[in-house]
């Protein structure tokens, strides 16, 4: 039998070493919410349920989460309909301005997101527009879609525009050259950025801060919450995040899967 070698459990032993790191902080969040205590104590003297059970109760909470499913569902789909044409625009064609415009647009990605807020909350100031949850919307819309936009066109790079060509011969029209060749080939760009933009968009606080006005989002509470008046509700709202971004993750990659199998299959039986 093979001993193992060094460098093999020094891989080991540093890959847990850095998931344990990361994801500590994650797993004393959760046991602070489980404790009955106010602050958390190590080690939990009792456990309980108490600030769980008043987290799905909350009124203030049930409304929370309406307004940040609301703009994360919204800047998803405009996202990913934008940075799907973009995605074309920055790597498929070659046209007269597109190099600037590829500049133009990474700035607001490697833009500080409190300045960015910041400049849009005056922007919306100046126009007379009261923050709420629409402007919220915009804002995330300004951050995110460039980053979707990359996402997309990492896969329109790898595309073979000769496939389009070839439907164009056999006399399909544009739309269902859309249709059956270029979004199924894209599909996987698509999706990528579609849980970029919905994740992105869901945990985003600095941009919703500056934005969101009275229609408050999860990170805008939990952070007024650590600021001042803390309950272990904001533990517990916060491990009841994390674990629906990983189940939406789960999910999308089952999804995906599942996608890939049957293209397969159906590759199979042509």
């Amino acid at each position: 039998m093979e001993k193992p070698s060094p460098s093999r459990f020094f891989i080991r032993a540093w890959t847990a070493f850095v998931v344990l790191f990361i994801y500590m902080p994650i797993f004393c969040g959760a046991l602070s919410g489980l404790s009955k205590s106010r602050y958390f104590i190590f080690p939990v003297k009792k456990w309980s349920f108490e600030w769980w059970q008043k987290t799905f109760d909350s009124f203030e909470i049930h409304q929370l989460l309406n307004n940040s499913l609301l703009i994360a569902f919204i800047v998803t789909i405009i996202s990913v309909v934008i940075g799907f044409f973009g995605a074309l625009a920055f790597a498929r064609y070659d046209w007269k301005g597109r190099r600037l415009y590829q500049k133009l647009l990474l700035l607001p990605v490697f833009f500080p997101q409190p300045v960015l807020g910041l400049a849009l909350l005056l922007w919306f100031n100046a126009l007379g527009i009261n923050p709420s949850w629409q402007t919220a919307v915009v804002a995330h819309l300004v951050w995110i879609v460039p980053v979707v936009t990359l996402v997309i066109a990492i896969q329109v790079y790898g595309f073979d525009p000769t496939l389009e060509e070839a439907a164009r011969d056999l006399g399909a029209d544009n739309i269902t050259i859309l249709k059956e060749v270029t979004l199924p080939i894209l599909w996987p760009g698509i999706w990528s950025g579609a849980l970029f933009a919905f994740l992105l968009s869901w945990g985003n606080f600095p941009l919703s801060l500056y934005t969101t006005g009275v229609d408050s989002t999860i990170p805008k509470w939990l952070y007024a919450k650590m600021v001042a008046g803390y309950t272990p509700m904001v533990t517990a709202l916060g491990t009841m995040s994390t674990l629906a971004a990983a189940a939406v993750l789960l999910l999308a990659g089952f999804f995906a899967l599942m996608a890939a199998k049957a293209r397969e299959r159906g590759r199979e039986s042509i």
